[in-house]
Formats: structure tokens, C-alpha cells, sequence
């Protein structure tokens, strides 16, 4: 069910009809006295008219309640404000959306979205965490809308350093062992290259051979990279991202095309030579001197570039792959980069108009001295260890609150709690903001934080374990009487919309705030309406109403890459 959708539909033709061309504008009412929804795009549209919005308001709402479609879904509509239109449903239309059911979308798309793109020279840490779980998030929602998601993890696999990497693999007798922590091997490989001639001119060497194709180099290379690509599938298995092997399409997997860009560019008339490198210079990239930043995709030495690379990308994605979108989960520092390299690719015919390209921004985590977060010695902090410090308090704060528990079941709480605070966390954010990362915050049981949703389900698990009837044979459409199960109903409809809203326009805080606001309203519903003792019909109908608020908490968790316990 698509509420929004459908009171939009509904309220644009009677704008349409009465000669006006705006947007209903619909949204959840802010306060319960408003209604379930409003509409707030007659003042604009009165505003074009030159009328009085509330008179135009009263108007829209005379045509829609001689609407029988529209008087099956509300059961109360008035004026408000200025010339708010405020819309109460109608119970008998939500009851049916207590079936949780995800509607898929009419029109699906095939959307690409790349995400994670870890540099395969060192172990992923922090500054990886954000487009992993924010891409995987919306990943998780376009595919439960019936979209074909192709996933597309760029991982920085190729270019100068892995010269310097390989060389220093081959002095250490090609052990493994050496790999086991990427971040002192990157160090003492660079360590190497600084302080060693020889070192330094056999790595060059090595960049030469392995990007002329030697087979030896790219076999080292190969094994370097499956060893890395460990590292990240054990952090991926940990934080439940379903990227996969499969995935995997790195800077290296463009190098045979980039010739072909450049020669593509050139024949489309955008190649200009600057100070000896090949540069695309389009006008609407002047600066504040009114000099135009070039797009460099091949220097003067015949060395590309990320924006040759990122071109090769946006071919592939759309004629290869055939996308309807691409999406690039990528932090906001790269935000003119991605302006250009969309520009450049619509001008050179990379990817028709029809495409989406979509820069998907995201700020910076920072500690609580307002600086980019990191360990206290200043080092840049693994994302392994944050994973594993998030599970250690998260047990410490399970151990407190309940000292008998087994080590088993600890472990296990551990680390559902744990790892989804971190995600939870991070994406009840809106992703282009900077965010402020607080242990206590995120691991607190109050507020809009994953334990307390993760508590919501648990207690509604234990109200269904003590009512002792089997939650696949409650009535999946029970019409709310009380105000808080209709409070609670209505919410409970609104799942498609907020998921509709996720897979449009990327910002998975939207759905956590539409699950805080969901849990919050059955704490209320709970605290309110007796459940287990009241009367046959109510104890029903309430337990219908509980079932499904759990259903779609863990559905709407699990679209977040959460999971959920029965016992907490």
C-alpha cells in the first residue's frame, strides 16, 4: 500500500481539474489532532491562482468527498491553518496493510549502485564504514522493491603503490604471513621505498611489468589482492554487507578500456592538450576567476587517472550493463569530481540522457572533539577493532543488566547489539551530515538507537510467547477502535511509503526514523491497551496489531542490515 501515493493521485487531479498545475505535497501529520496525513501544497497553488488558499483548501476537499474512491480511504478531512488540508484514514482501509506485505514497484529498474571501494593496500578502517553500510542499506531496499540491483564494489586494486607492494612481498619470501595485518606491511613497504634506492627502482620496475601484463607480476598481484579481499569479506561477513566476490569490479578491471576513452573523446571533439596532459574543459566548471577547472584523463607522462577510470565505469554501467541508474556512494570531499565526471561522460555519449547518474554524498565521522575520529594516539582506527570494541561493551552492558547470563547467549547479544548500535548508529544520520560518534549514545536503551528497537521487538515476542496462540493464525486485518492502535495502524501502513522514499532518494534515516516513531507508538499502544487480559476480541485484535508491528520492525531492521533477537 502506498498511502502517499495515492492521496497524492487523488488531490492532483482535483488541482488538475480545477485548472491548477502544483503538487499535493502530502506528509505524516506531525501531531495526532492533525490527522494521519496533511496536504500543504494548497497555499502554493493558491498563491499561482491568486485566491484564498483556505477557500481553495474547502474547495479541494467538496470535490474529493464526492470522490468514492477517495471516501473509501479517509474518514475525516478539514481545513487547517492557512490552508492545510489535514486527512484522517479510514480504518477499514489500513486494517489490510497489518499484512506487512513490501509491494513491489510497478516499474523496475536495473540500478547499479557502487559502494564500499575499499584500497586494497591497507585494511579497511572507519572512513569505509559509511558508504558500506549506507550503500548496503539502500541496496537491501531497492532489491525488496523489485529492482535489479547490480552491485559494483571498486576496490582501489591497481597504480603506482602496488609496485612498491609486490616488491616488498617478493623480498619477504612471498609468506602470507607478512599479510596478516595490512596496515604495518603498507608502513614498512613504504618505509622501504623512502629509504632504499634499490627498493625503490626494482618497484618501479614492477609497476612497468605488471601493467605491460607480465605474467609473473600479475600473478603476484593476484595473490595480493585475493589476500586483501579476505580481510574485507571477513569484515563484510561480520557486519552482515552483501557484497560479495562476485561484486567485485576494481580500477584494474577498466585498464584495458582507458585507451579507448581517450580515443572516444577525442573523436567527439572534447580533447584539448594543457601544459602536456589530455584535458576535457567544459564551461560550466569556471571558477570564481572565470577560468574553467580542467578534467585531467591522461598526463603528461601517458599515465591515467581516477576520472579516466571513473569515465570507463559509466560506459560499462550503461551499455554493458544496460542501467537505469548508478548510484556512487562516495564521501562528499568528492563531490565536484563526480559533477565532472558526469558531465563529461553525457557530453562525450558514455551514457545516454535517460540514465541516472547519482552522486550519493556522505560527511564525516568524528570523535567528540569535533575532529575526524580516531585513536587517541592520532592513528587512523581499523575497522576490525571498532567492530570488536562495539561487541565487548555492548556484553559489558548486557552482563550488567542481567549477571546470570551464559556465555553462549551473551556473546550472541554481544553482537547483535553491538555491531547494529555501530550501523544503527551511522544511518539514523542523514548521510550528508557530519556525525558525532558516542558509545554511550548509540548503546543506550532510550532513544532513537538500535537497542531500543531491538528491545521493542523482544518485548513483543514475549507478549506472543505468553498469549501462547500461534501468530500465523491471528487476523491479519483487524480494524483499530482505540486511538493508540489506530496510531499504531496507520503506522504500520505507511511502511511502502518510507521504503518507496529510501529507494528514490538514497537517505536510509528516513526508514530509521519511521521504525523509531513505529516503536515508540507501540510502547504507547502497550502501556495503554491491555493486551493478554483483556476481552476474546480485543486481546485479538491487539495481538494482531502487536504481531504486526514486529513483523515490520524486524523487516524494516533486517533492510538496515540489522538483526533482531526474541530475548533480550
Amino acid at each position: 500500500m502506498h498511502i502517499k501515493a495515492l492521496l497524492t493521485q487523488h488531490i492532483e487531479a482535483v488541482f488538475a481539474e480545477l485548472g491548477l498545475q502544483s503538487p499535493a505535497l502530502i506528509q505524516a501529520a506531525s501531531r495526532p489532532e492533525f490527522g494521519d496525513y496533511q496536504a500543504n501544497g494548497v497555499m502554493a497553488a493558491a498563491k499561482r491562482a491568486g485566491i484564498n488558499p483556505r477557500d481553495l483548501a474547502a474547495n479541494v476537499i467538496t470535490k474529493l468527498n464526492s470522490n468514492a474512491n477517495f471516501s473509501a480511504m479517509v474518514s475525516a478531512t478539514d481545513v487547517a491553518g492557512p490552508g492545510f488540508i489535514n486527512i484522517t484514514l479510514a480504518a477499514s482501509f489500513v486494517a489490510p496493510a497489518l499484512t506487512v506485505a513490501i509491494n513491489p514497484t510497478p516499474a523496475p529498474q536495473t540500478v547499479v549502485v557502487d559502494y564500499s571501494a575499499p584500497n586494497l593496500a591497507k585494511e579497511m578502517h572507519v572512513g569505509h564504514l559509511r558508504t558500506t553500510i549506507i550503500g548496503d542499506s539502500v541496496v537491501r531496499v531497492l532489491e525488496a522493491l523489485g529492482h535489479r540491483v547490480i552491485r559494483q564494489n571498486h576496490v582501489g586494486d591497481w597504480g603506482t603503490q602496488f609496485g612498491m607492494l609486490l616488491t616488498y612481498l617478493e623480498d619477504s619470501g612471498n609468506e602470507s604471513d607478512e599479510l596478516s595485518d595490512l596496515e604495518n606491511f603498507y608502513r614498512a613497504s613504504k618505509q622501504r621505498f623512502d629509504d632504499d634506492d634499490d627498493f625503490r627502482d626494482r618497484s618501479r620496475r614492477a609497476v612497468v611489468a605488471l601493467q605491460s601484463g607480465d605474467a609473473n607480476a600479475l600473478a603476484q598481484w593476484q595473490r595480493f589482492i585475493d589476500i586483501s579481499m579476505s580481510h574485507c569479506a571477513h569484515i563484510y561477513d561480520r557486519l552482515g554487507i552483501t557484497l560479495s566476490d562476485d561484486d567485485i569490479m576494481g580500477e584494474s578491471a577498466y585498464n584495458d578500456d582507458l585507451a579507448g576513452v581517450i580515443e572516444a573523446l577525442a573523436a567527439a571533439g572534447l580533447l584539448q592538450r594543457s601544459e602536456g596532459a589530455d584535458c576535457v574543459f567544459l564551461d560550466q566548471f569556471k571558477n570564481k576567476e572565470g577560468l574553467i577547472q580542467p578534467v585531467i584523463v591522461r598526463k603528461s607522462d601517458g599515465g591515467y587517472l581516477y576520472a579516466t577510470t571513473d569515465l570507463a565505469a559509466v560506459s560499462h554501467r550503461a551499455r554493458r550493463l544496460e542501467a537505469n541508474r548508478a548510484l556512487y556512494f562516495v564521501d562528499a570531499r568528492q563531490s565536484l569530481h563526480f559533477k565532472q565526471i558526469f558531465a563529461v561522460a553525457r557530453a562525450a555519449g558514455f551514457a545516454p540522457e535517460t540514465m541516472q547518474l547519482e552522486h550519493m554524498p556522505f560527511g564525516t565521522m568524528l570523535g567528540k572533539d569535533g575532529k575526524p575520529f580516531k585513536t587517541r594516539q592520532g592513528g587512523i582506527i581499523k575497522l576490525a577493532d571498532l567492530l570488536d570494541e562495539a561487541e565487548r561493551r555492548a556484553a559489558a552492558l548486557v552482563r550488567e543488566k542481567n549477571p546470570d547470563i551464559g556465555l553462549e547467549q551473551l556473546n550472541q547479544l554481544a553482537k547483535v547489539i553491538g555491531l547494529g548500535a555501530v550501523k544503527y548508529s551511522d544511518l539514523s544520520k542523514n548521510r550528508t551530515s557530519d556525525y558525532v560518534f558516542d558509545w554511550d549514545q548509540m548503546l543506550s536503551f532510550d532513544g532513537n538507537t538500535a537497542p531500543y528497537l531491538q528491545y521493542a521487538y523482544s518485548r513483543i515476542q514475549s507478549v506472543l510467547r505468553k498469549s501462547e496462540v500461534d501468530p500465523t493464525l491471528l487476523p491479519s486485518n483487524a480494524i483499530a477502535e482505540d486511538q493508540p492502535e489506530r496510531r499504531l495502524a496507520v503506522c504500520i501502513a505507511g511502511f511502502n511509503d518510507v521504503l518507496q522514499q529510501v529507494a528514490e532518494e538514497g537517505y536510509p534515516h528516513h526508514l530509521c526514523a519511521y521504525l523509531y516513531d513505529l516503536a515508540t507508538r507501540f510502547t504507547a499502544f502497550y502501556e495503554q491497551c491491555p493486551i493478554l487480559v483483556s476481552d476474546d476480541a480485543q486481546r485479538t485484535r491487539r495481538l494482531s496489531l502487536a504481531n504486526s508491528a514486529g513483523i515490520t520492525l524486524q523487516k524494516g531492521l533486517d533492510l538496515l542490515g540489522i538483526d533482531v533477537v526474541d530475548h533480550m
